[in-house]
């Protein structure tokens, strides 16, 4: 496997934009159909998104499919079929097990503020299990600094449990100038949804760009002088 790190800026990402919605998706979405870019590793589903006050995405339904959401700024409420519902704020990991299929919607409660969230679909390495809910606040964990695992389906401590065994998703709120080791793994995507930090063989990514590690080892990542928030999948 050749080492490599591909730096996908923000601006070169499809963009879905409605009157309620700021869609900007990492791989191929809906009708921004690009068979060159389907998902790196196990990761299929980076979408950025925006939801205007008040709105949101109405009842519809997945399967066989580990969704993660991770809120960076507003509130989105959650509700689905097998009768779960949750009001998911920053710094709350959440995710949904489709497994064999679920109903859900996700809306913006807030009559008066935008949500800022993004939401990953990881491929399972079990199809057709019962479909499950779960989350877990991490803010304690996040203030203390570094890389925080909070969905992952090894053998880590993570907030919440993905059906995949080969992958982990870690959280950071890293303060201006900390640095961090990117995790080590034969694929890893590297997510800047906040803030500016700097890739050690990349240069700066800022606000909504990522990069695209392959068989890279644990190179740095170090926070510019407003500090950013990250998100990596370290995935076999």
């Amino acid at each position: 496997m050749t080492a490599t790190i591909d730096v996908r800026r923000a601006a070169t990402r499809p963009h879905t934009r409605t009157s309620w919605l700021d869609s900007r998706h990492s791989f191929s979405f809906g009708h921004h159909w690009d068979p060159s870019n389907v998902g790196h590793g196990l990761l299929l589903v980076n979408n950025d998104d925006r939801v205007r006050a008040g709105t949101g995405f109405s009842t519809h339904p997945h399967q066989d499919m580990e969704i993660v959401t991770w809120v960076l700024s507003g509130e989105l409420e959650h509700k689905d079929s097998e009768r779960n519902r949750g009001i998911i704020y920053p710094g709350l990991a959440q995710r949904m097990t489709a497994g064999t299929g679920i109903w859900h919607s996700e809306m913006n409660p807030r009559p008066d503020t935008d949500v800022h969230f993004v939401q990953m679909w990881v491929l399972p390495d079990t199809e057709a299990a019962s479909p499950s809910y779960e989350q877990l606040d991490v803010n304690d964990l996040l203030a203390r600094g570094g890389l925080v695992p909070v969905a992952s389906g090894r053998d880590h401590d993570a907030a919440i449990f993905i059906r995949q065994e080969q992958a982990t998703l870690w959280a950071g709120r890293l303060q201006p100038g900390e640095a961090v080791a990117v995790p080590d793994a034969a694929y890893a995507h590297l997510f800047v949804p906040v803030g500016i930090a700097s890739l050690e063989g990349a240069g700066d990514l800022g606000a909504g760009d990522a990069a695209r590690l392959t068989g890279a080892g644990s190179p740095i990542l170090t926070a510019g002088p407003e500090g950013a928030e990250v998100l990596v999948w370290q995935m076999g």
